[in-house]
């Protein structure tokens, strides 16, 4: 590999370790009260309000549009995040949320 081709890779893969990090801290910080830290909202919050998991076939099947959507404007007993994340923060969020369904 030349060196201008191993650091093209380099970049690449540090840009998409900070995307998902930055997506697995936001969601430790504003999710996983609620969500759990794994997506199976099997914590005391999670029962409390019967928060599906993030591998039910429901969420599972729900467009990364949809999980933007629900994340920015809330839903149910869930709060809005607009305002509070930013666009691509959300992004990354959901992006983390899908790493947890496998």
């Amino acid at each position: 590999m030349t060196g201008i081709t191993l650091a093209a890779v380099m970049a690449a893969s540090t840009t998409a370790a900070f995307a998902q990090g930055s997506g697995a801290d936001d969601y430790k910080a504003k999710c996983a009260m609620c969500h759990g830290a794994d997506g199976l909202a099997a914590n005391a919050m999670g029962k409390m309000y019967k928060i599906p998991p993030f591998n039910s076939p429901d969420v599972v099947k729900a467009s990364d549009a949809d999980l933007i959507a629900t994340t920015k404007n809330g839903k149910g007993k869930m709060p809005a995040y607009a305002g509070k994340l930013t666009d691509p923060q959300i992004k990354d969020v959901v992006a983390y949320i899908r790493t947890l369904q496998k």
